[in-house]
């Protein structure tokens, strides 16, 4: 006679620590359904992020772990359910849009808009439907790192732009706009409302994740993305060098003054491997985004190389995880993207957009 039932098996899956939520799945209120036919056990997990990548294993992992309780067959199926997390107080939703993460650094040349466009790419190789807008209206380099520089959107109502789209995400960019060698002399106010126009007259088409690429600095563009953008979460490139490390630190005061909670750090640049003799070699320092995110215990996102590949990749307009998909270079894009989204899903939820607009009409 067998002593299995749900308590024992729910015990037992309990005792894994799933490795992006850092937290049991019982907790994390993801084990959907518990259920135990004889020695039979079938088990309904929703997961709060994109886990493509990462489901066999899970499924490995909690299949292991109901067998330990006694289980001699084992089904494991696994949903992933994308919802809208709260952004700042008083900023109101915007159109087709679930989640915004903006990626800051602070200070240009650390690698942001590479590490951008690459966590946009491998959120949706993890199953989400991702979008990217370039906030650098100055400097807009994502056009040539999705290899559209040349197109221009469409607009079906005379009024709203349609996304280009390229690698599967959907995209906006005032890069789009005007030709490439043309300089944006253009002061702040109408920087910013040109942020705004791109981001509010854009048809994202029921976008999981809108990744904003924010230029460097902590100004005009940041501040107006901070007061009337829905923002979720923030993520901040760095590299390990002390200068990169100040700036970086300015981005995150600038975000928790704004209340936008940091999901974590990328340390970019991380280390250099020869690619002739394979010496390793930390050329701007070490250790560096680890100690910061300890300092300010926000969480380590991951740490990515000096790796000639990434560059030749962007340039190109195919960037690492479409470029080579298989790669250990996007696999730590992926891993950072699991991480980010599933410190995302823990975060309150939001569900304004779905509460009707009371309109009180006199008859």
């Amino acid at each position: 006679m067998s002593n299995l039932s749900q308590a024992t098996v729910e015990s037992a899956i309990k005792t894994y620590v799933d490795p992006y939520l850092e937290k049991d799945l019982v907790s994390a209120g993801c084990i959907k359904n518990i259920q135990v036919e004889g020695s039979r056990v079938t088990l309904d997990v929703v997961m709060g992020f994109p886990v493509k990548g990462y489901e066999t294993a899970l499924k490995a992992a909690l299949g292991e772990k109901a067998m330990s309780a006694g289980a001699t067959e084992v089904q494991v199926n696994v949903e992933q359910r994308i919802i809208s997390h709260a952004a700042q107080k008083g900023v109101s939703h915007i159109k087709g849009v679930k989640n915004i993460i903006a990626v800051a650094s602070g200070k240009g040349g650390v690698g942001k808009s590479t590490t951008s466009v690459n966590l946009a790419l491998a959120l949706a190789a993890e199953g989400a439907t991702v979008a990217i807008l370039d906030a650098d209206i100055y400097g807009p380099s994502q056009p040539r790192m999705l290899g559209v520089e040349n197109q221009k959107p469409d607009s079906q109502d005379g009024q709203h732009l349609e996304p280009i789209m390229s690698h599967g995400l959907q995209s906006m960019s005032i890069g789009y706009l005007v030709e490439p060698e043309t300089p944006m002399i253009w002061r702040g106010p109408m920087v910013t409302q040109a942020l705004e126009q791109l981001l509010k007259e854009t048809n994202w088409r029921e976008v999981d994740f809108l990744v904003i690429d924010l230029p460097p600095g902590t100004g005009d563009t940041q501040l107006t993305l901070a007061q009337k953008v829905p923002v979720s979460g923030a993520v901040i490139v760095t590299t390990p060098q002390d200068i990169a490390l100040l700036d970086a630190r300015k981005a995150y005061k600038m975000f928790e003054k704004v209340e936008v909670p940091v999901l974590g750090v990328v340390e970019n640049m991380s280390i250099h491997i020869c690619s002739k003799c394979g010496h390793a070699e930390h050329i701007f320092g070490e250790g560096g985004g680890k100690a910061m995110a300890g300092q300010y215990n926000i969480p380590f996102l991951g740490a990515l190389p000096l790796d000639i590949h990434i560059r030749e990749q962007a340039d190109s307009g195919k960037p690492t995880v479409v470029a080579d998909p298989d790669g250990k270079v996007a696999e730590i894009y992926k891993d950072i993207a699991r991480k980010v989204a599933a410190k995302l899903s823990l975060k309150a939820k939001d569900y304004s957009a779905k509460f009707p607009k009371i309109v009180i009409q006199n008859s």
